[in-house]
């Protein structure tokens, strides 16, 4: 499918890509994903045409069974394009796809706080070895201002998703 795109691509594209995508291709979670969310496009006018190319209902789609979705509604952190990782470097010829790293790909699931997502957290927490300090300082400084909605709902589920990891480190 990334092959596909980096084959038809005019010129080079960068991809910042965010939910189960990166959590099961990068962070080696064992769930099926049917799409790509990508959060952020470089340069900004490609996102157009990789949504004609290979979003939903796309012949890329319907020939590989997975689409890109261009998925603008996640609040990442403030500085999360420091921390970006490269996957499948020297791959392709046009495409650089990017994942957050385990933190901020935490944060991005905080607002919407699914059952999917506290799993994804769990999950990312195991993986990569979380420091608690880490997740609740970047939380602090580099997301609380800028989720819509209130605070305190958002603290909430970041003090529920800091317990649960307690919990799952001493089991």
């Amino acid at each position: 499918f990334l092959g596909d795109i980096d084959v038809a691509s005019p010129s080079a594209i960068e991809m910042h890509c965010i939910g189960g995508f990166a959590v099961t291709l990068h962070y080696a979670l064992t769930r099926a994903t049917g799409d790509i969310d990508v959060w952020h496009v470089i340069p900004n006018d490609a996102a157009g045409w990789l949504a004609s190319v290979a979003g939903p209902g796309s012949q890329l789609h319907k020939q590989h069974g997975v689409y890109l979705q261009i998925a603008a509604v996640a609040t990442l952190p403030e500085d999360y394009a420091a921390r970006l990782i490269e996957i499948f470097p020297g791959e392709f010829e046009k495409l650089r796809i990017m994942v957050l790293d385990p933190y901020d790909l935490a944060l991005s699931k905080l607002e919407r706080n699914s059952d999917v997502d506290i799993e994804d957290v769990k999950h990312l927490a195991r993986v990569a070895n979380f420091d608690p300090g880490v997740l609740a300082e970047r939380y602090r400084t580099e997301l609380r201002p800028f989720l819509s909605g209130p605070e305190a709902r958002h603290d909430l589920t970041l003090q529920l998703w800091l317990e649960a990891l307690a919990e799952e480190r001493q089991a």
